[in-house]
């Protein structure tokens, strides 16, 4: 890694909340950028699985979750100078509104990496007062480099003009650049949020013309000379394990781990911390495969959408039977959140039910509303396949489903929620980062080498 990283410029995106059209702006300055010929590596705060995928399918580069909750500063840093590094300019899409969170907001992560920050203001309803909600948010954290302002949602050339003499009067932030409330990005929502990029309906056409707009309404020579960074923080990290990346092939444990429409929600960090930790990734599915891959040691079954695929997973009977055969034998599986869902007896959804693979003997039933969100720790009350008793671990967790009550043979082996173990499975809903805790991915590489 570079002794401080190659990027010229970076900046945070942050929005006064939710829905202000904080996620199309970052996508179409991702867009903008990449168009004029620069290499954009892209970010996002806090744990969210799909906006990554959307920050992927515009640049071409892994978009990094950077959580300083769940993941540590450390680990946060870290990840942001490491991968900032190959590029000339890092674009951080902020979560929520810029300070909600408290310490795992956009605001504090701005902070932490020394990222001036770009608002997305949504002016659609105001005019002059619109200078009022920029400057509360410039005052209420002086300490935050609030540099420029994007206006959203702009319904004239008159309503801009009113907007941008107000602000101009009273605030310190720059308005950079400004985007008409004409200005729309049709990405298809569903209970978990936005759909994955793989799915989205963006064509090269849409993106080019998502580029075309952001060019024309956003001066980004103007943002880029702002947003330039002086120095670099000492990026004083120490990884946990670097000579397991030189494990030759023929040592590495191999662990299958599911990836497909059903099982999508993954952190590329953690895949990364595995393979630091001795472990060759191989990807199958259980959607379309009819095995476990061959001559594997472990098998992890992600987060996803299990739900709007309960009947072709189900019908998929062949790997159903082998991930029960596996978990019978003794082998080591570790499940979260749809990943539990698929190892319980069936789904009931939409009044129907469709079995699973039913290593646990209690059925996932999809509720109407949200059932948990928020971030999770825990302690190991007892050993396992993650670790000695006592070892916490950090998570997020958001589900609409719940699993009917288990019986009592089940071991619960997490303190604060229900973590279930049986032999050698554990699964939960708390979908876990590493960042915080690569002794976690360790421990389960160990076990799977040793499981059989």
């Amino acid at each position: 890694m570079p002794s401080s990283p190659a990027y010229s410029s970076a900046f945070l995106i942050a929005g006064t909340h939710s829905g202000c059209g904080k996620t199309t702006v970052s996508l179409g300055l991702m867009a903008a950028l990449q168009a004029n010929g620069h290499k954009v590596q892209p970010f996002k705060c806090g744990p969210d699985f799909i906006d990554p995928t959307l920050h992927e399918k515009i640049t071409g580069r892994i978009s990094r979750n950077l959580d300083i909750r769940m993941c540590g500063a450390e680990f946060v840093r870290h990840t942001f100078n490491t991968h900032a590094a190959s590029a000339d300019i890092a674009i951080v899409e902020g979560v929520m509104g810029m300070f909600d969170g408290a310490g795992a907001s956009s605001a504090s992560l701005a902070k932490l990496l020394g990222l001036p920050v770009a608002l997305v203001l949504d002016i659609s309803s105001c005019a002059e007062s619109a200078a009022a909600i920029l400057k509360g948010f410039e005052g209420l954290d002086p300490a935050c480099n609030l540099k420029a302002v994007i206006l959203n949602r702009v319904g004239s050339q008159r309503h801009l003009e009113l907007a941008k003499k107000a602000i101009e009067t009273h605030c310190k932030a720059e308005v950079i650049g400004a985007l008409s409330r004409d200005f729309t990005l049709k990405l298809k929502n569903r209970h978990l949020g936005l759909q994955m990029g793989h799915e989205t309906n963006l064509e090269r056409d849409d993106i080019d013309r998502l580029a075309g707009n952001v060019s024309s309404g956003i001066d980004l020579a103007r943002l880029l000379e702002i947003t330039r960074l002086k120095s670099i923080q000492r990026d004083d990290y120490t990884e946990n394990n670097p000579q397991a990346w030189e494990i030759p092939a023929n040592k590495r444990i191999k662990i299958a781990v599911a990836r497909d429409e059903a099982f999508c929600f993954q952190y590329q960090d953690n895949i990364d911390i595995l393979c630091r930790a001795g472990a060759e990734i191989v990807f199958f599915s259980p959607l379309f495969d009819k095995a476990l891959p061959e001559n594997i040691k472990g098998v992890w079954l992600g987060g996803g959408y299990p739900e709007l695929y309960a009947q072709k997973l189900s019908g998929n009977t062949t790997m159903r039977e082998a991930v029960k055969t596996w978990a019978e034998a003794g082998g080591v599986i570790y499940a979260e959140c749809g990943g539990l869902m698929y190892l319980c007896t069936g789904i009931e959804t939409n009044g129907s039910f469709f079995p699973m693979a039913g290593v646990f003997p209690a059925k996932a039933i999809m509720q109407k509303k949200l059932v948990s969100l928020g971030y999770r720790d825990t302690r190991l009350t007892m050993d396992s396949i993650l670790g000695p008793k006592g070892a916490l671990l950090h998570g997020h967790e958001f589900h609409y489903s719940t699993v009917d009550e288990m019986p009592s043979d089940i071991a619960r082996i997490y303190d604060k929620r229900q973590g279930y173990a049986y032999k050698n499975v554990l699964a939960s809903y708390i979908h876990l980062h590493f960042g915080q805790t690569p002794e976690a991915a360790e421990a389960f590489v160990r076990q799977c080498e040793f499981s059989f």
